[in-house]
C-alpha cells in the first residue's frame, strides 16, 4: 500500500526519464515527488501589526501580515525513486535539498503537487533528537526501542552500535551524558542509531558530513548494505566523494529547481563546471 499526501486531489504521476535506466522487473517505485511546491512564509522581525487584535483583523480580512514574506524553496520538482537505489542530492547552499527531504519524510507539506512514499520514511540529519542528559549507551537503547526493535535484539547490537560509531575510540564516553560529546561524536552516534535497521526509505541530510575517514568509510559501506537490503536511500552532502562513493544515482538541485538526474559521475561534472563558471 502506497502512502501519500498531496497538496491537490487531481494530482497526476508524471515518472522521470531515469525510469528507463532500470529493467521493468525491477522497477518498484519507492517515493514518487510530482510537481512539488514548497513555499516557507518567514517572519522578517518583529513591529507593528503583531498583535492578536491586529491578527485577527488580518483573518477577517483575508490579508498577510506586512513582516512577512514568501520563500519559493521547492519549485515544480518531480522525480521517481526506486527500490534498491542511493540517490545523493547535491546543489547549492539553499537550493532546495534538505527542504525536498523534509517533505519527503511528511515533515513538511507541499504547497502544491503531491509526494507519495512506501512505507514511512526516516530522516536522519545533524540535528537528529538525543537526550543530552542521558548517556550515550542509554540513547541507543531509547533509540531502537523508538524504532520498533525487540528489547532483547536491542540488547544484542547495542554494543555494535557503540563500536561503530568510535565514540569509545578516546575513552568510555558511551556511559557519560551526551552534553559531554562532541557535535561530531554525536552526529556518528545519531547515524550509527538509525543504519542500525533496515528501512524502506532512509533520508540523511548531512549525517556523514563529520567524523575520521575510518567512520566515513563505514558509514558509506551501511548505506551500500541498506541498498542491497531492497532499501532507497537519499544523501545529502556537500562532500562530493561522498556521494561518488556511495550513489549511482544523482539529483541536482538549484534555487529549489531540479537541474539535472541521472548517472552520480555525469550530474556530479555538470556540477562542479557550473560552479567554476560562477
Amino acid at each position: 500500500m502506497v502512502e501519500h499526501y498531496e497538496a491537490s486531489n487531481d494530482a497526476t504521476i508524471t515518472l522521470p526519464r531515469v525510469e528507463e535506466q532500470i529493467p521493468t522487473e525491477e522497477r518498484i517505485p519507492t517515493v514518487v515527488v510530482d510537481d512539488a511546491h514548497v513555499i516557507y512564509r518567514v517572519h522578517k522581525g518583529a513591529g507593528g501589526g503583531t498583535t492578536p487584535v491586529a491578527a485577527l483583523r488580518r483573518l477577517i480580512k483575508r490579508t498577510s501580515a506586512p513582516n512577512v514574506r514568501e520563500v519559493h524553496a521547492v519549485k515544480g520538482v518531480t522525480f521517481t525513486a526506486y527500490r534498491g537505489e542511493a540517490i545523493g542530492l547535491i546543489g547549492s547552499n539553499g537550493s532546495g535539498k534538505s527542504t525536498i527531504l523534509r517533505a519527503i519524510a511528511g515533515l513538511l507539506p507541499v504547497n502544491r503537487g503531491a509526494v507519495y512514499t512506501q512505507g514511512q520514511p526516516s530522516l536522519l540529519g545533524v540535528n537528529a533528537a538525543l537526550l543530552n542528559d542521558l548517556s550515550g549507551e542509554r540513547n541507543v537503547t531509547l533509540g531502537c526501542l523508538a524504532m520498533g526493535m525487540h528489547p532483547d535484539h536491542v540488547a544484542r547490537i547495542a554494543p555494535e552500535i557503540i563500536e561503530f560509531s568510535g565514540i569509545n575510540e578516546r575513552g568510555d564516553f558511551a556511559s557519560l551524558p551526551m552534553r559531554t560529546y562532541s557535535s561530531g561524536m554525536a552526529a556518528r552516534l545519531r547515524f550509527s542509531i538509525a543504519a542500525a535497521k533496515k528501512h524502506d526509505v532512509l533520508l540523511i541530510d548531512e549525517a556523514l558530513a563529520t567524523g575520521d575517514k575510518g567512520f566515513r568509510k563505514r558509514s558509506e559501506k551501511r548505506v551500500r548494505e541498506l541498498r542491497e537490503g531492497a532499501g532507497t536511500v537519499f544523501l545529502v552532502s556537500h562532500q562530493l566523494s561522498s556521494i561518488r562513493d556511495t550513489c549511482e544515482r544523482t539529483i541536482w538541485l538549484e534555487s529549489g529547481v531540479l537541474r539535472m538526474d541521472g548517472p552520480t559521475d555525469e550530474v556530479i561534472r555538470a556540477y562542479e563546471a557550473f560552479s567554476n563558471s560562477k
